[in-house]
């Protein structure tokens, strides 16, 4: 079989997001040569620095440049002198409705040797995944403001939820529990007893689309609910199914209790298009420069992106690579991990077990 080519996007972003990207790389490439792939990286500067220069996020011209390459690689986006908001908005969200990016994936993974606050909970406690609506809810921008700035202001923000992206949510949802192939349980994460109308329709399609899954066991949950059982029952888990807002929240307590952001990774997911995968962690911008920065995230991102592209054996095999190391290290934290940024990188390289 000939080398397989694949045409990456690369956005190293801002702050810590190119120290970070450059570890994933390296360790893409390194896969690459054992497992028959050739990645080709084009770099693009969108970010702060780029804003402040020009005062553009995104240009249309770059989402179609964007639509012609298989995967979009995603260090940081975030600027202290940029106010918030407006790098999140202007590229981050602007790239997940041009792209259609309705699923966002997030796998909540504790690797064996990392601390988790849970006590007394293992890696095997903690392995589930979260598949969160990514272009719908109340990030969709539906809403407004009367009288800003007076006593009598009015602010409405609302949650814009179609059967369409709903049942193809929960489509991909079902679709990944049985992927996984572990214990086979989907749970919906909503609020059905106060936000009646939209999760009305989430917890009808829900039980619809379940009847073609009859090998896929289903519960439901309250989102206040979910929250108290990822901290007391993680094992209950397998895959969560929910809306933006909910995923977005309960996303940040699974990055915690899998040991902190600086192994929490991403992804922003068109099944039929073009996705972006990311570390979750930020741009760390007090550590820019310093090669301190936990680039495990980052390659956990590359990882999932491979995985995405169907390279199932590499995929695997870069996961190996990143428990191996894993151990290895004093702390997940910057400047505290025993290792540089670029070191962490060259271990997880050494680590790739070969085909």
């Amino acid at each position: 079989m000939g080398t397989r080519n694949y045409n990456i996007a690369v956005i190293p972003g801002d702050g810590t997001g190119p120290e970070v990207i450059a570890q994933g790389i390296k360790v893409l490439k390194a896969a690459g040569d054992l497992y028959g792939m050739a990645f080709h990286f084009t770099e693009f500067d969108f970010g702060g620095e780029r804003y402040l220069r020009t005062g553009e996020t995104l240009p249309d011209t770059a989402i179609e440049e964007l639509k012609g390459f298989q995967a979009i690689y995603l260090g940081a986006i975030g600027h202290p002198g940029v106010k918030p908001g407006i790098l999140e908005k202007g590229i981050l969200l602007k790239l997940r409705f041009a792209l259609d990016q309705y699923i966002n994936l997030r796998p909540v993974i504790l690797y064996p040797g990392v601390d988790t606050p849970l006590k007394d909970k293992r890696p095997e406690d903690i392995d589930f995944l979260v598949v969160r609506e990514n272009t719908e809810g109340l990030y969709a921008g539906a809403g407004g403001v009367l009288r800003k700035g007076t006593p009598d202001e009015v602010a409405v923000q609302e949650s814009i939820n179609t059967r369409k992206g709903v049942e193809r949510c929960i489509r991909f949802a079902f679709d990944s529990c049985r992927r996984r192939n572990k214990r086979r349980k989907l749970t919906l994460c909503g609020k059905t007893n106060v936000l009646t109308f939209a999760f009305d329709l989430w917890e009808r399609t829900f039980h619809e689309v379940a009847k073609e899954y009859p090998d896929i066991q289903t519960d439901y949950a309250h989102v206040d609910a979910i929250c108290m059982w990822m901290v007391k029952n993680p094992e209950w888990f397998d895959v969560i199914v929910t809306d933006n807002m909910f995923g977005d929240i309960i996303t940040d307590l699974g990055a915690m209790i899998q040991g902190g952001m600086g192994i929490a990774a991403g992804g922003n997911i068109n099944p039929g298009g073009v996705s972006m995968f990311e570390p979750i962690g930020g741009s760390a911008p007090k550590y820019t420069g310093k090669n301190v920065i936990n680039p495990l995230a980052a390659i956990a991102a590359g990882q999932m992106m491979v995985d995405n592209l169907g390279e199932e054996k590499a995929a695997r095999a870069i996961e190996i690579g990143i428990k191996e190391i894993v151990t290895r290290l004093k702390s997940l934290a910057a400047g505290r991990m025993g290792y540089t940024t670029a070191e962490v990188g060259d271990l997880v390289v050494s680590a790739l077990p070969r085909p």
